[in-house]
């Protein structure tokens, strides 16, 4: 079975004020404990697969998972080797915050195997960092950037955000010229969102948070794309853009419903050898995961099997996602024409609307429909 693998890293210097993922802040000595709780589910998820796993991508995400060292990824990648056939070719991502790295353990990183590295940048204002909650500054993002140019990283991703507390179109611009500037080969360009449970959901709610009006958040949006595009930026996913043949492989594997096997606090899986698939995720409490990983069980709390129904649609809005668009012949393939029936008529509408252009068998968003992505995705659920 081809798989990603995914490796979530709950631990933080410090919680962002908008962040809802599953992190939190942590001791060294919690972080260093979490390491060895992973090799020891891999090895546990081995023996409990239905079939064994050739893996082409391996992605270490969070939290922070920079603030592991060297020695502890080296070994997970070992691991991943080991148990999930790991390609030698593999893709394998770490996520670095800039105030974590040094020139030593970015070394160490590449040394152990990593060979794409995803920047947290977010901003280049020392202002809105601050207002983020981010642990660094722009002077640290520059560093380390430069850092991992110099420890041998040819594949670089940083993400940036926009539409952030008293910020203007012309700073986002500002922001684009900089990322554009140190030349990563991908750039992933998000506009903030405010999520249920945050601080910045408080702020809002008690009206302390100024974000732009919605018509400025739309013209960040677009002066993305025009941006990026123009320095040679492949647009290929909502909030993606790479440089030629720099498309984040593991990332792909979600858009196209390819099996991907998570490990860690909160971690999710995806098991797809029947052509509807089987999700589950693990306990987000790091707690949790630790007794059951002690007692030699594994952390899962959630388990689905989806169906027909569900598979189809996930099909439709996930593939779309990607600008270069959708097959339909290969859906009918998997599916048959009665269970893509329902999505058909609905493509027919959005195309008769111009939302979305059809070329055969290829379905895509329109360029000037991007915006509309969620509204978009929404008619297939």
């Amino acid at each position: 079975m081809r798989a990603g693998l995914y490796i979530h890293f709950p631990f933080c210097l410090q919680k962002c004020l908008y962040c809802d993922f599953n992190s939190a802040a942590s001791a060294p000595s919690e972080r260093k404990e979490y390491a060895g709780l992973l090799l020891k589910e891999m090895k546990l998820r081995q023996q409990f697969l239905p079939a064994p796993v050739r893996a082409s991508t391996l992605y270490l995400g969070g939290g922070t998972p920079s603030l592991m060292t060297p020695d502890e990824i080296g070994r997970i990648i070992d691991a991943a080797a080991l148990r999930f056939g790991l390609e030698t070719n593999a893709e394998i991502t770490l996520e670095a915050n800039p105030g974590t790295l040094t020139p030593e353990s970015l070394a160490g990183y590449r040394a152990a195997g990593v060979n794409r590295l995803s920047l947290g940048i977010q901003a280049f204002e020392d202002r809105l960092l601050a207002r983020l909650g981010r642990v660094h500054s722009k002077e640290e993002a520059l560093v380390a950037f430069d850092a991992a140019r110099r420890a041998g990283f040819a594949n670089i991703s940083i993400d940036l955000m926009h539409s952030l507390p008293e910020q203007s179109p012309q700073q986002w611009r500002q922001a684009l010229a900089q990322g554009i500037a140190l030349s990563p080969e991908h750039i992933s360009a998000y506009a903030l969102s405010v999520e249920d449970g945050t601080p910045f959901a408080g702020l809002l709610a008690a009206g302390k948070l100024p974000l732009p009006e919605e018509e400025e958040a739309a013209e960040m949006f677009e002066a993305t794309a025009e941006l990026l595009q123009g320095a040679g930026y492949q647009h290929y996913e909502i909030s993606n853009f790479a440089r030629p043949g720099c498309s984040s492989r593991h990332n792909g594997s979600y858009w196209d419903r390819t099996s991907y096997l998570g490990f860690g606090a909160g971690a999710h899986s995806f098991w797809n050898d029947n052509r509807l698939g089987e999700r589950w995720c693990n306990t987000s409490d790091p707690t949790e995961y630790r007794n059951a990983i002690a007692g030699g069980s594994m952390p899962e709390r959630e388990r689905q099997a989806l169906t027909l129904e569900q598979a189809v649609a996930e099909s439709f809005f996930l593939g779309l996602r990607v600008l270069t668009g959708l097959h339909l012949a290969r859906l009918e393939s998997l599916y048959g024409a009665a269970a893509l029936a329902p999505h058909l008529a609905e493509v027919a509408r959005l195309t008769a609307s111009g939302t979305l252009l059809r070329e055969g068998e290829l379905v895509r968003l329109a360029p000037d429909a991007v915006i509309l992505a969620n509204s978009v995705f929404s008619r297939f659920l």
